[in-house]
């Protein structure tokens, strides 16, 4: 698995920084998620969430420094100024890698608030982590599907995002649904290069809920020139060149408020997603090709 000795002990430095950064941090958040579930009142609310969102970035900070120091990562960034600390972002992004997770903490970190995922439900179970994304307000989701499912998900991502207000947040859904391989590229008949078919269930979700409250969709590209690193890849050091688009494009008026009630909604949305997906597709190409590393 390690080729050489430095690549072990990196991988072993960076895997306890990483589970004590951890350990550590979501332990502090436990005394200001007990605070919420005693005292559910707004203003409680408020500086609970405050403390614990600034926890979270620090957790993010971190991770952020020890990534540097094992790797010598060569970064291309475009397109992530004129953010609003204070805003609401719905952000989507193709899907390669876990590594895309730390990948997005670290563009977005300081730039946007901090980002939250839907989640699978089991996950609220995981020791200590599990208790943190809940006291994050992360919305836990069945994803089993079924009209039954999908409406108590609604309502979850609806209660989820109600609180969402009362602190500026960026919500994120990866609308591939799944990370992205040859091998399910080619089981979808995928139309897209680089790319799974888009699933619009995660951005609908949080549109019919907050929709209005959405300053803009930040549409972000990630491109890996030397290949699609895996996690251990990224405490080995062996993460070598990744680039990071993000286009801020506005929501049409027409889909930031889906009521139920009209049928035509959804395909409205599907095409105005797929519009993005092709373009994105054809991004990709053209991020990989003028990639220089700086």
């Amino acid at each position: 698995m390690f080729q050489r000795p430095v690549q072990f002990v990196k991988a072993t430095v960076a895997s306890i920084v990483l589970a004590l950064n951890t350990v550590i941090v979501f332990s502090t958040m436990i005394p200001f998620a007990l605070l919420k579930l005693l005292l559910p009142f707004r203003a409680v609310r408020q500086v609970a969430d405050y403390v614990l969102n600034k926890q979270a970035e620090l957790w993010v900070a971190i991770n952020g420094l020890w990534i540097a120091a094992v790797g010598h990562t060569r970064w291309q960034i475009t397109g992530v100024d004129h953010f609003k600390r204070s805003g609401w972002y719905l952000v989507s992004s193709n899907h390669q890698s876990w590594v895309d997770i730390l990948v997005l903490q670290k563009v977005f970190s300081g730039r946007i608030p901090l980002l939250k995922f839907f989640i699978k439900k089991e996950l609220i179970y995981v020791p200590v982590i599990g208790l943190a994304w809940w006291a994050l307000d992360f919305p836990f989701m069945s994803r089993k599907g079924g009209k039954a499912s999908a409406a108590k998900d609604l309502e979850t991502a609806r209660k989820a995002c109600e609180k969402f207000r009362v602190v500026p947040t960026s919500v994120i859904s990866f609308l591939e649904g799944t990370r992205f391989t040859p091998s399910k590229h080619d089981v979808q008949q995928s139309p897209y290069q680089h790319l799974l078919k888009p699933k619009t269930g995660g951005v609908g979700m949080a549109l019919a809920v907050m929709g209005e409250q959405f300053d803009a969709m930040l549409d972000v590209t990630i491109v890996y020139p030397k290949g699609v690193p895996t996690f251990t890849d990224l405490i080995c050091g062996r993460l070598s060149d990744v680039v990071v688009d993000v286009r801020q494009i506005p929501i049409p008026p027409d889909l930031k408020t889906d009521t139920g009630k009209d049928p035509a909604y959804r395909a409205r949305l599907q095409t105005w997603i797929n519009g993005l997906w092709a373009e994105k597709d054809r991004r990709i190409d053209e991020l990989a090709a003028g990639f220089k590393p700086h």
